[in-house]
């Protein structure tokens, strides 16, 4: 009996010991992702942890209105989680704060990541003073939805290819609109969205800032030449100059109110839903018109990357759960579910994006996309811009007065800035 016992004690003993170390080999790392990624995510999750058997991943679902200022107080307590999902344009106010780790010599090690893979413009928005701290998860970037019909009555069987002919075609579809006795803006430029003001500024080549990034450069003549263009759209009423006459965008495109509209990825299943069943085939997407002859004209490279915290203890299961969410696996598997449109390239080979017909205007629009300037203070200065657009639209300030008040408003946001690269120059 004695001797039962004995064996007894040390099956349990050696398989507690077992258990011990097992739980002890788990490495665990925190996860944050925004929105609706939040909770898709977790659908990916199980795939990676059977295939790493060592790792959990805890993930935490952070609403987007909320996750600026909440990843600003993790940073200031010192509990960022390990990996992380960030908006492109928080980036650049991120490495400022030196809390992101270089993911650089994991790429270079790695056989899924594959920088050369990715969009170009998309990448460089990871890519701050040379040094890689993202890798672009999905992207977003603006395009033209448009009606065909509406265009067609007014002689385009293809949508413009550049801003002159934009005009031309929103001339004749307003006068057939007044022949009709109807109204009609055939171009929808809300005057709360920085995006398409922005989008034609870099068209007309950028330079937002000035002296090192330190300077409002509004008032130069590229982004002049910009304003004064989206100044026109509301002076001849091709676009409405106040939001409350289009309180709701799918039944105004629908009725005609209005024709061609900027707007992102996540309106194709929108307008599939909302707009008219009888117009389902009289509307496309197309990439933005261009400036000159080089079609299409640039857009803006938005979207979010999987970024590590520079205070993360397991930075080798950080990297494989980064590299996992980042292949191209599962970039297409996240499109499936969400609609999130790849940022690497070869996924746009997958059968699920090419018969999206929808989507070939954001493919063609991603091999032309330049990043925003990569400065901390960038979301606060095209927050504030927004209300520039607003007195061009309703004329309360002339360009000249506007581009001024607001070239002095961004010299203040930039004054930290300016103060640290003139330190930095006398050094």
């Amino acid at each position: 009996m004695r001797i039962i016992q004995s064996i007894l004690f040390s099956f349990v003993l050696i398989a507690g010991i077992s258990c011990t170390r097992h739980s002890d080999q788990i490495t665990t790392i925190k996860f944050w992702a925004m929105g609706n990624e939040g909770e898709i995510v977790t659908q990916l999750i199980p795939e990676f942890e059977r295939n790493n058997p060592n790792i959990r991943v805890v993930a935490q679902q952070i609403p987007w209105t909320a996750a600026h200022e909440k990843m600003l107080t993790a940073f200031a307590g010192g509990s960022l989680p390990d990996v992380f999902q960030m908006g492109n344009t928080w980036i650049p106010e991120f490495t400022v704060l030196n809390s992101l780790e270089p993911l650089e010599p994991f790429v270079n090690t790695s056989s899924t990541v594959h920088l050369s893979d990715y969009f170009e413009g998309v990448l460089k928005t990871n890519i701050i003073d040379s040094v890689l701290y993202g890798i672009p998860w999905y992207v977003d970037t603006r395009v033209i939805y448009y009606r065909k019909d509406l265009l067609r009555q007014a002689g385009f069987k293809e949508p413009p290819k550049t801003w002159n002919d934009v005009l031309k075609v929103c001339e004749i579809i307003q006068k057939q609109a007044k022949e009709k006795g109807v109204t009609r803006y055939p171009f929808f430029l809300p005057t709360n969205e920085w995006v398409p003001v922005i989008a034609l500024g870099m068209q007309h080549g950028g330079h937002f800032l000035k002296d090192n990034m330190t300077r409002g450069n509004f008032s130069g003549p590229e982004f002049r030449r910009a304003y004064e263009l989206l100044g026109t759209f509301y002076d001849k009423k091709y676009s409405p100059s106040g939001m409350q006459l289009i309180t709701n965008l799918y039944n105004s495109f629908s009725e005609g109110l209005i024709a061609m509209y900027i707007t992102g990825p996540w309106n194709i299943g929108e307008f599939s839903r909302r707009v008219a069943p009888e117009l389902q085939n009289e509307w496309m997407t197309a990439p933005l018109p261009s400036m000159d002859s080089t079609y299409p004209g640039n857009s803006l490279p938005l979207g979010t990357s999987l970024v590590m915290s520079r205070t993360c203890k397991q930075k080798d299961a950080a990297w494989k759960f980064i590299e996992f969410l980042g292949s191209r696996e599962q970039s297409i598997a996240l499109y499936k579910i969400t609609g999130n449109l790849p940022p690497i390239k070869s996924a746009w080979e997958d059968s699920s994006l090419v018969n999206n017909k929808y989507i070939q205007a954001f493919h063609k629009q991603l091999e032309r996309v330049e990043p925003l300037p990569q400065v901390a203070e960038w979301e606060q200065i095209v927050i504030r811009l927004q209300i520039y657009v607003e007195y061009i639209a309703t004329q309360t300030m002339s360009v000249d007065e506007a581009l001024r008040k607001f070239d002095a408003e961004v010299d203040q946001m930039l004054e930290k800035r300016r103060w640290l690269v003139e330190k930095q120059l006398k050094q």
